[in-house]
């Protein structure tokens, strides 16, 4: 180039890059077949070796912005395996469930409960309710109904009609008795009418008879109560008559009239044989009582209710054929009569119901009944001694006796099942006074057997 001239020397705007020298290997003969690479490390050394496609001339730039990204021969882009979402494994357990593993079903750890029989009783029973009661009477029972408000009906007239007299006040008092036994009566005769009265429950294991045991306690508590009463009143009256002093209340002393002192007698004795034999008040706490010197006297006069009603009417009857001075004494000892055999009854029958309320048992001779009972079971020969006794009165009609013996060895299950027939026999017939005898109390015995190994 001579000096003047102009160098028009092309200038691009890319920068210009001085690549390497190419290598190029020409003439070499090709390896035999059996000695040729895998074509994938030929091809893979060919990128290293000879990069033809990528560089350029020493002398002939190359504008970057039109060629090619280089090939990359790592593949960087994400595999997904599995689309699923990953759950977490952390805290399960591995390996066999117990329920189902075969080392379960082999030496049978693990068991299905046996399946449950429906429960045989009830949870609970419907108790009546008072229209139910009502329709479920029948002719005779609403006959006893209202024959048991004619008889506190007949309490009150005597009542009433025993002003002047102690003695009537007090027949009054047995009178009131009488007619709320009856009243009793008639209430349980109408449950009876339901399941719930004698059908056990889980609510109420023995069903509703305990309810009759209830009403009993009350009625001792009110005999108790008309006891106390009657002897503060009697106290009150003599207190009047000692000394000059008036009385703060006015009483009449005089002698009251003879017919109504025969009328009062007269409705007392109605109305109690009435009951005694209609309604048959009294019948059971009688058999709990058992009074043994009234046993020999007829069905009435052996229930000490009905003796006592029937006894005294007869002696305020003839009160009025007195002189008037006997009258008076004779008057306040009956009323002191009748406390004393109120408060001594009503305490033996508290007794008698508190021992049913309490699951004891206090009938036949008490303990005394039970011991002999015992005593004679330890006689029998297959029977080494009775380890452990128990005893009690559920209600008017029911008993239960549990009892654990050790026997002989030897003793096979014929054996054993006419033990217990002649054990449940035996408490029955001495405890229950038996079957042919009329009593009504039935006995379940639960024996509990086992061999003595002494022996």
């Amino acid at each position: 180039m001579e000096p003047g001239d102009t160098d028009y020397t092309y200038c691009s705007s890319t920068p210009r890059l001085d690549l390497p020298p190419t290598v190029v290997v020409d003439d070499i003969d090709p390896l035999p077949k059996q000695e040729q690479p895998d074509d994938s490390i030929g091809r893979l050394e060919s990128r290293f070796l000879a990069p033809s496609a990528v560089m350029a001339s020493e002398t002939h730039p190359i504008d970057i912005a039109t060629t090619g990204a280089p090939h990359n021969p790592f593949n960087f882009q994400t595999q997904v395996i599995s689309t699923s979402p990953v759950k977490s494994n952390i805290g399960q357990r591995r390996g066999h469930r117990y329920k189902h593993s075969s080392i379960s079903a082999q030496h049978q750890i693990f068991q299905e409960p046996p399946p449950r029989p429906p429960p045989v009783l009830p949870a609970s029973l419907p108790i009546p309710t008072l229209s139910e009661a009502w329709k479920s009477m029948h002719k005779e029972q609403r006959t006893r109904l209202y024959w048991s408000m004619c008889h506190l009906t007949v309490a009150i007239f005597i009542f009433f009609r025993s002003e002047g007299s102690l003695s009537a006040m007090a027949l009054s008092h047995l009178v009131f008795f009488d007619a709320g036994s009856a009243a009793v009566c008639v209430v349980v005769e109408v449950l009876g009418n339901f399941e719930v009265w004698r059908r056990s429950s889980i609510r109420h294991p023995f069903g509703l008879e305990r309810a009759e045991v209830l009403a009993g306690f009350a009625m001792s508590i009110f005999l108790l109560f008309g006891g106390f009463d009657l002897v503060s009143h009697n106290l009150k009256h003599f207190l009047e008559t000692l000394g000059t002093h008036e009385a703060h209340h006015e009483h009449a002393h005089g002698r009251v009239s003879a017919s109504s002192i025969d009328l009062v007698a007269a409705v007392a004795i109605v109305s109690t044989l009435v009951s005694a034999y209609g309604l048959k008040n009294h019948s059971r706490i009688a058999k709990v009582m058992r009074v043994s010197y009234l046993a020999a006297l007829p069905s009435i006069l052996s229930n000490p209710f009905h003796f006592l009603t029937l006894f005294f009417s007869l002696i305020v009857a003839l009160l009025p054929l007195l002189s008037i001075s006997l009258y008076t004494w004779l008057d306040r000892l009956i009323c002191a009569t009748i406390s004393v055999a109120m408060f001594s009854l009503g305490m033996r029958v508290a007794i008698a119901q508190g021992l049913m309320l309490l699951m004891s048992y206090g009938g036949t001779n008490g303990d005394l009944g039970v011991t002999s009972v015992l005593q004679e079971i330890e006689s029998d020969m297959a029977i080494t001694r009775v380890e452990e006794s128990q005893f009690w009165q559920v209600h008017y009609g029911l008993c239960m006796a549990n009892l654990k013996v050790s026997v002989v060895r030897g003793c096979d299950e014929a054996a054993v099942s006419k033990l217990r027939n002649r054990i449940s026999s035996l408490i029955q017939n001495r405890l229950g006074e038996g079957y042919g005898v009329g009593g009504n109390i039935r006995w379940e015995v639960t024996l509990q057997i086992h061999t003595n190994a002494s022996l």
